[in-house]
């Protein structure tokens, strides 16, 4: 395996700087969710801008709240601030913290993750064991598969407790594997009988010699699975970043997921070096964290958390600019960047010659999907994760695409610094306009139809592709971006344009799709055309349902008749 990237150049120690106000609060394994710190929603709908105006507005109230007035006007309950969200009576699916704690510490090389749990919350293990190999692939590593072990919690251990049996789980795998660092994650069945993991991992740090984290992530504990990213980064600053750091002024953390290594080509005309976190990082590049120039992110909703407990415990920088997506994001991220770095001489010649080399190539794309949608503007839908979401939106846009629909899983109003230059979804209406229809909905598979068909796309480009099965019965391809770096920088204009090409190629076979299959949906829920009527009028759950038509009661007492019979 090769080495970490982990040359040093001494220069200074790294001091912690001053906070008006501290945001993370690393002397508790514990972490704020995020509904509680940031304000964040999951059901929402309206214009983008309207929410950002709503975002702004609680920010500054926020800001009232913190410096003591004891709450904030209409906050309802224990001084909270909050944007009103729409209150869904039920949830189609979702994922949850304790899925999201394994698909990044469960991806470290040289570390262990043992979930201490009954063995159904391993379901996923597959699924993110693909992912592992897939990103170390992308990261030229070895590939090699996740080490996450279960302390398969039975009935017994519900009743009598289950401490003896992690004892026994992590000495297992530290004799095994020799991990240079065990993290402990928290399920629902442990939260409930209150098991104590930090108890327990401090007695076998002390006996094993490497650090024993423990993460409280049970899957109950908050509303959106992204509390489940600050949990994991808080783990890691807490316990693995080098205390005693000096800095190495020429490499910048990059917190990422399983994405292609476009930003070292990027950072090279600033002599910068990439220092991946967290999945596919092994212990050496995650003790480096505390000694970079700075902190990045492919999307601030990931990266937010971790940017800001480096900079609060170790004087580490974020850069206070957007994300590098569509021409202006990435002119503006390059610019903040070396800004940080103290290299803003530097960038403008590199922006103007990246410039004459892809924009040609972007009109030259505009061109060409507009020709091969019949001389017709094309419509786009993004779903994603909400930062990533404003971001692709900017992309698509600037390939001509035109974009009046947009779900977003949740949307938090501001983000962990409170940085303005940040905020991704007043940056993409000030880049390229607003959004008619932008939604907040942790994939709900119900609204999704009903959502789409409100501005009818051509394509839909998505991250959590369960949703796409939908689109697809709709008549409508899908992107399913596995790959989140595919869109990164101006090249990343010109895949992203190229792709969409080949996914306007499906549409006949999708329309051919659409003839032969049925949602699972009745015509009133269909044509209902506001997708959150069940929140509006939750009593709609409460009346009988209405009789089914004569010819369908017909079928249905004929295949009971003929079930009774066989």
């Amino acid at each position: 395996m090769p080495k970490a990237n982990v040359k040093k150049t001494p220069k200074t120690n790294v001091n912690k700087i001053p906070n008006k106000m501290s945001k993370v609060n690393l002397s508790h394994a514990n972490v704020e969710n995020r509904e509680e710190r940031l304000g964040s929603i999951v059901s929402w709908d309206g214009k983008a801008s309207e929410l950002s105006r709503l975002s702004q507005k609680l920010n500054e109230t926020r800001e009232i709240s913190r410096s003591g007035c004891g709450g904030c006007p209409g906050s309802g309950k224990g001084g909270a601030c909050s944007i009103n969200e729409l209150d869904m009576p039920f949830n189609q699916q979702t994922m949850c913290n304790n899925a999201i704690v394994a698909c990044q510490i469960g991806n470290l090389t040289d570390c262990i993750l043992i979930e201490h749990s009954p063995i159904g919350c391993s379901a996923n293990h597959p699924r993110f064991d693909l992912g592992f190999r897939i990103g170390l692939i992308r990261r030229h590593k070895p590939v090699e598969s996740i080490r996450i072990f279960s302390t398969n919690l039975l009935e017994k251990d519900m009743v009598f407790g289950a401490s003896d049996k992690l004892r026994q789980t992590i000495r297992d795998a530290f004799s095994r594997y020799a991990p240079k660092a065990i993290f402990i994650s928290m399920s629902c069945s442990t939260a409930i009988i209150g098991e104590d993991i930090s108890a327990v991992a401090n007695e076998l740090e002390k006996e094993t010699g490497i650090p024993v984290v423990p993460l409280y992530c049970e899957g109950f504990r908050s509303k959106h699975w992204s509390t489940g990213f600050d949990i994991s980064q808080h783990g890691v600053v807490r316990q693995i970043a080098n205390k005693k750091p000096v800095r190495q002024p020429d490499l910048i953390n990059i917190v990422a997921l399983w994405g292609t290594d476009y930003f070292t080509d990027m950072l090279k005309p600033l002599g910068l070096r990439v220092n991946y976190i967290i999945d596919m990082a092994s212990y050496e590049e995650l003790k480096q964290t505390s000694e970079a120039a700075a902190t990045a992110t492919f999307c601030h909703t990931l990266g937010s958390y971790m940017a800001t407990a480096l900079e609060e415990e170790y004087g580490i920088p974020q850069i206070k600019g957007p994300q590098p997506y569509g021409v202006k994001g990435t002119d503006d991220w390059l610019r903040a960047v070396a800004l940080t770095v103290g290299k803003d001489g530097q960038i403008e010649d590199y922006i103007k010659e990246q410039h004459e080399k892809w924009l040609p190539e972007i009109e030259k794309l505009k061109h060409k999907l507009k020709e091969f949608n019949g001389g017709k503007t094309v419509k786009g839908f993004i779903s994603t994760g909400s930062s990533f979401a404003h971001a692709m939106i900017e992309v698509v846009r600037d390939l001509g695409v035109e974009v009046k629909g947009s779900i977003v899983f949740h949307h938090d109003p501001t983000y962990d610094a409170g940085y303005p230059e940040q905020e991704t979804l007043q940056h993409l209406i000030d880049a390229s306009g607003d959004i008619d229809y932008f939604t907040v909905s942790k994939t709900q598979q119900f609204q999704f139809a009903g959502l789409l068909s409100r501005v009818n796309p051509d394509f839909i480009i998505i991250r959590h592709n369960g949703l796409a099965p939908v689109a697809a019965k709709l008549g409508i391809p899908s992107f399913a971006m596995g790959d989140e770096h595919f869109p990164l920088g101006y090249e990343g204009i010109v895949r992203t344009g190229n792709a969409l090409l080949d996914i306007l190629a499906r549409k006949k076979f999708n329309n051919v799709l659409k003839r032969h299959v049925k949602l699972p949906y009745t015509e009133w829920w269909l044509s209902q055309p506001d997708q959150f009527i069940l929140a509006k009028h939750p009593e709609i759950l409460d009346e009988p349902p209405a009789p089914l038509p004569l010819p369908v009661r017909r079928r249905k007492n004929a295949r009971k008749e003929a079930a009774q019979n066989a």
